[in-house]
């Protein structure tokens, strides 16, 4: 039995991120998911809380054939230590999915085999340009899962974003 970690932010998830994840389906039997920057939300990059994510992730992943874990991971500010960090927060892992290069790095010198998943369209599926589209009132709902649509409507995840974009 193989387990692969994959980690993001996640700010919001997106069909970038359900892109790769389906492909690491087919390479692991389980997968382990890291919400990085657990501690973060309210902010302009860092809109939604951590269990705002696990729901955006959970709810999209629901039709995998594939057990998955999603784990929040706060961030410890130092890098010599994060792989150890992460690692006390999950459940142990075979390999390591990323094109963060930080990340790529941090694993391979502690010893994880790292690969690194095809990005799905980068240009337009990331969480910067889906939050500076929710920020211009844009279309930005077909840039995520249906499921994510429903969770920041529910959360009015739109309106958060404007909001903590005014100044007082």
């Amino acid at each position: 039995m193989t387990r692969g970690f994959y980690i993001g932010r996640f700010q919001p998830y997106h069909n970038g991120h359900q892109a790769v994840l389906e492909r690491v389906a087919g390479e692991v039997d389980e997968i382990v998911i890291g919400v990085g920057s657990a501690q973060l939300s309210h902010e302009l990059e860092n809109p939604f809380t951590a269990g705002e994510r696990v729901l955006m992730i959970t709810r999209s992943l629901a039709p995998l054939n594939r057990p998955f874990y999603v784990i929040p991971i706060e961030d410890i500010q130092r890098n010599a230590l994060w792989v150890s960090h992460v690692q006390s927060m999950t459940p142990p892992f075979d390999c390591v999915f990323s094109n963060n290069p930080l990340v790529m790095r941090l694993f391979a010198e502690s010893g994880h085999v790292v690969h690194c998943p095809d990005m799905y369209e980068r240009q337009t599926h990331s969480g910067t340009s889906i939050r500076h589209r929710m920020l211009a009132g844009e279309p930005w709902e077909h840039l995520v899962p249906e499921a994510v649509v429903e969770v920041l409507r529910e959360i009015d995840g739109a309106g958060r974003l404007r909001q903590i974009a005014q100044s007082d």
